[in-house]
């Protein structure tokens, strides 16, 4: 729906003539007093124009019973990591109540730099949801991985003032924040003034005074409540997480006070249609967090007005004159099920998915790996003593662990039944061909392999395995298929799901991803996988920027010392 002239919205809102439609019957959940009114609420175009009254429309909504709250605001994500494209993702989670997601595209432009952006610029007008991109300020994420494009400061800043964009997205490469590297420093006065959004896991105390004086106003990695408070203390706005591999509102829920609310939002940084279909989305960050004892008041606010007040969107997060219509219908505050949605005025159905326009995909093709051999994931070296990257379900903060690993002709193996396994990043954009080999514990893996494209934030092939015809296998595999997750046992595929979109997508419709994924759950369970979502679990450890050890095709990452150990 479009914005209607400004004279008619006066005219509506006044009542002197009937609004476009009204919504009668149901109680507004007031964010500012915590009060449930029963009340009209009158829509002209995309914008309410009338609360707190009786109003006459040319079409009348029955939400009888019901009570309205704003539509909710996903204030950092990258909906490459949902495995499905923008118009998908919008159709998969609009109808949840989410109504603004706020976006980093850098998956897909660590693939194929700023034509993903631009991408994703374009894809973002033309959904239901009004989606806002954040340009990614870390392409790559540091200078210790292989990623298919770099993106400098020069490539963004003509994008700085595009309608649809915010300011700059989240900045991981915090250790050269601290230490003032030339090409961070560049970002950060382009967009002195502008958003910019934070990435600072573990930074405490002095060190995060200076992040934070940088200009960075918002911030999703804490992952306990001391954390938390302090970046609170400290001024930053609070993303409190929820994803399919970072879970962190159960530890930071005693935040979530009708005092601190103004100051906190939510956000699932990385969720997939499987989770969304067997939880939810925001709507499940709601009521669990209600669930958790936080007050009803705190939530909805995260959920909505502060999250828009947060990122400088004036135009949402109430129900109230002016705003845009943004509506969640619910058949209470602590079960959060929307019953109807309206996303700019638009009520959200099958009709309305139906008659919005797409643009056709990019970065097709994009696996250029090299040929590659059950010897290549062979591990050298005389020193028995072997770093170990130590899995923590639910968090992509990993150990940093050490055990002896003996060598057997000039390899060293995996161990099954010390539960340490072979985890190998091969690159995979046609740059430099590098293999990197290492060891990763908390799979729980007892044969075959399991291998993805999706490898933040590089996006290079990780694959993770018992057997190494398997690996081989499993990295051939991902070629075929233009990338995805796939998964092997005895020299055979069981599951697959081609992402042929910068080997990160697909372009099949959710509900068919969603089947595949529970395919592909299945499957490396039978390996004797016991974690609850490996394949993203096994993309975040490859990321440099989250502490303690990782790897990439450059090898494994002490991450706490910045450096790629000998």
């Amino acid at each position: 729906m479009t914005t209607a002239p400004l004279s008619a919205r006066i005219a509506q809102g006044a009542g002197d003539q009937p609004a476009d439609t009204v919504l009668r019957g149901g109680r507004v959940f007031d964010l500012i007093t915590g009060d449930l009114v029963a009340t009209d609420v009158a829509l002209c175009g995309d914008t309410i124009v009338g609360v707190y009254g009786d109003y006459d429309a040319a079409e009348v909504v029955d939400v009888s019973g019901k009570i309205l709250v704003p539509g909710f605001i996903d204030t950092h994500l990258h909906i490459e990591s949902s495995l499905v494209t923008p118009f998908e993702f919008d159709r998969c989670v609009t109808p949840l109540g989410v109504t603004t997601a706020i976006c980093d595209p850098h998956e897909i432009a660590n693939v194929c730099g700023l034509t993903g952006i631009q991408y994703f610029l374009e894809a973002s007008s033309l959904t239901l949801m009004d989606i806002r991109v954040q340009l990614s300020s870390c392409v790559p994420s540091t200078h210790m991985e292989t990623a298919g494009a770099v993106l400098e400061a020069a490539d963004i800043l003509p994008l700085r003032d595009h309608p649809r964009s915010l300011g700059l997205a989240e900045f991981m490469n915090f250790p050269g924040v601290l230490m003032q590297d030339a090409g961070v420093m560049a970002k950060l006065e382009g967009f002195k003034g502008r958003h910019i959004d934070g990435h600072c896991p573990l930074l405490r105390g002095k060190a995060l005074n200076g992040y934070i004086a940088a200009g960075i106003r918002t911030e999703h990695e804490a992952t306990t409540a001391p954390e938390g408070l302090e970046k609170l203390r400290k001024g930053m706005r609070l993303l409190i997480r929820e994803g399919s591999v970072s879970k962190d509102l159960h530890a930071l829920a005693p935040l979530i006070t009708e005092r601190h609310s103004p100051y906190i939002a939510f956000c699932t940084d990385d969720r997939n249609p499987l989770d969304i279909n067997e939880q939810g989305h925001l709507d499940y960050m709601i009521r669990t967090a209600i669930a958790l004892g936080a007050a009803p008041l705190a939530v909805y606010r995260a959920a909505s007005l502060s999250a828009a007040e947060a990122f400088g969107l004036k135009d949402r997060g109430l129900i109230a004159p002016g705003k845009r219509a943004d509506i969640v219908v619910i058949d209470s505050l602590e079960s959060c099920r929307a019953a109807m949605v309206f996303a700019g005025g638009v009520q959200v159905t099958d009709t309305a998915f139906a008659a919005c326009k797409t643009i056709p995909p990019v970065a097709r093709h994009s696996v250029k790996a090299p040929p590659i051999a059950a010897a290549d994931f062979r591990t050298g070296g005389n020193r028995v003593e072997t770093p170990v990257i130590g899995i923590i379900p639910g968090k992509i903060i990993t150990e940093h662990l050490t055990y002896d690993i003996a060598p057997e002709g000039g390899d060293k193996r995996p161990d099954i039944a010390r539960d340490l396994v072979k985890i190998a990043v091969i690159e995979r954009h046609g740059k430099n061909g590098n293999r990197a080999t290492g060891f990763v514990k908390g799979f729980g893996l007892q044969r075959g392999a399991i291998a993805s494209t999706v490898c933040h934030d590089h996006h290079n092939i990780a694959v993770v395995g018992a057997d190494y015809d398997d690996m081989a296998l499993a990295v051939a595999r991902l070629g075929q298929i233009e990338g995805g997750f796939v998964v092997v046992e005895s020299g055979r595929v069981l599951a697959e799901l081609a992402l042929p979109v910068a080997g990160l997508m697909s372009l099949e419709p959710f509900e068919a991803v969603r089947a595949a994924l529970e395919h592909l759950r299945a499957a490396a369970r039978g390996l004797g996988v016991t974690l609850e979502e490996p394949f993203l679990q096994l993309a975040f450890l490859c990321l440099p920027v989250i502490p303690h050890l990782k790897i990439t095709d450059h090898g494994m990452v002490d991450v706490d010392r910045f450096e790629v150990m000998p």
